[in-house]
């Protein structure tokens, strides 16, 4: 289990939120790979960022679903 994986992508889908709201599956895909890539330039993997997550498209979907303003449980 990473805690450094899974803060970012709390912090990442916060930032992001607003952005995601009318996502499209498209959209999501393109969402995913930014957060993978924003992860890259900290030197997070996307292994450590999914190892405590699972799918990170279903992370993003409930993210959407969920939608509060802030992190996403």
């Amino acid at each position: 289990m990473s805690a450094r994986g899974t803060n970012f992508r709390h912090q990442w889908l916060a930032n992001n939120q607003a952005g995601m709201i009318n996502a499209d599956v498209l959209s999501i895909a393109e969402l995913i790979q930014e957060l993978f890539a924003d992860a890259k330039s900290l030197g997070i993997s996307s292994t450590e960022i999914e190892e405590d997550t699972g799918s990170i498209y279903q992370a993003m979907l409930d993210a959407i679903v969920h939608h509060e303003g802030g992190a996403p449980e």
